[in-house]
């Protein structure tokens, strides 16, 4: 009888231990922080679809395709693996462009999303038709997502969840912001939401404003600092069509100045764009 007794504590105490809310553990992607910094940069420039082991495929592909064609143009071989380091970083700088062109055009629309979210909540909808209706009156760049959100919602009722997808598919600080608005109003309540919203699309339009000034006064400087860095390599592929210089960047000291200038393009580059950087938000509630 002892037993038994100590056997039902056993289960009722697991049972309890069970039932209790525990947050979900989070697994990191394979392949760490560089695979997630990557799944980010494609989902902020529209690529989801895309995954950071094919990006990588297309970069290799990319390399060998620029290397073999230079090889073939000019026999040498130093001068195809400095213009296969280029395609290699062609497909990644094409990714970042179509980033920066997308967070550009999102910035002007989102104010738009915030007060069409804020009108609908001041017209007495629920927040899940609020969202849902975004993909149906809110700008066509963003109606995909939000009528994703629709369609999972009526599938699954989970309001939290979709919005959990939603910033997925976005990847975007201001989904986030508005997102974690929404979850906050929906499990504590509040009459303060339409509010919120409104003050934060009058603070999105300034930024937008201000960030648009500074990028018009600053693009012919990054313009200029592109062309000084891609000269240098346009002369020497002009060139190579000499004999003479073909073996003179194929000794060992030719090689060492194209990889010194190699490394002094890089460095210059990135130089400027660091000291001209303009501050970005981050996606601090992912």
């Amino acid at each position: 009888m002892g037993a038994f007794l100590g056997l039902l504590l056993g289960l009722g105490l697991l049972l309890v231990w069970r039932s209790g809310t525990r947050a979900p553990r989070r697994t990191r992607p394979p392949g760490g922080e560089w695979v997630r910094r990557r799944a980010d940069l494609l989902g902020q420039a529209g690529l989801s679809s895309v995954t950071p082991a094919q990006l990588a495929a297309l970069q290799a592909l990319s390399a060998a395709g620029a290397a073999l064609a230079v090889l073939v143009a000019t026999s040498a071989v130093s001068i195809a693996v400095c213009f296969g380091l280029f395609g290699l970083a062609a497909p990644a700088a094409l990714v970042r462009r179509l980033r920066r062109r997308r967070v550009v055009e999102l910035r002007e629309l989102w104010p738009e999303v915030v007060d069409n979210l804020a009108s609908g909540i001041r017209a007495g909808l629920s927040l899940p038709e609020a969202v849902t209706g975004v993909g149906q009156r809110g700008p066509e760049l963003l109606r995909p997502a939000f009528e994703r959100f629709g369609a999972d919602y009526r599938a699954t009722g989970r309001f939290l969840d979709c919005l959990d997808r939603l910033k997925e598919r976005l990847a975007d600080p201001v989904a986030d912001r508005v997102c974690e608005t929404l979850r906050v109003a929906r499990e504590v309540g509040g009459t303060e939401v339409g509010a919120v919203l409104r003050t934060l699309s009058a603070f999105l339009r300034e930024d937008a404003r201000v960030r648009g000034e500074l990028e018009a006064r600053q693009s012919w400087t990054v313009n200029a600092a592109r062309l000084a860095v891609a000269a240098p390599w346009l002369v020497l592929l002009l060139l190579a069509s000499q004999s003479t210089t073909l073996d003179a960047y194929d000794s060992p000291a030719g090689m060492v100045l194209l990889a010194v200038g190699g490394g002094v393009c890089v460095v210059a580059y990135q130089l400027m764009l660091r000291i001209g950087r303009l501050p970005e938000e981050r996606r601090v509630l992912r």
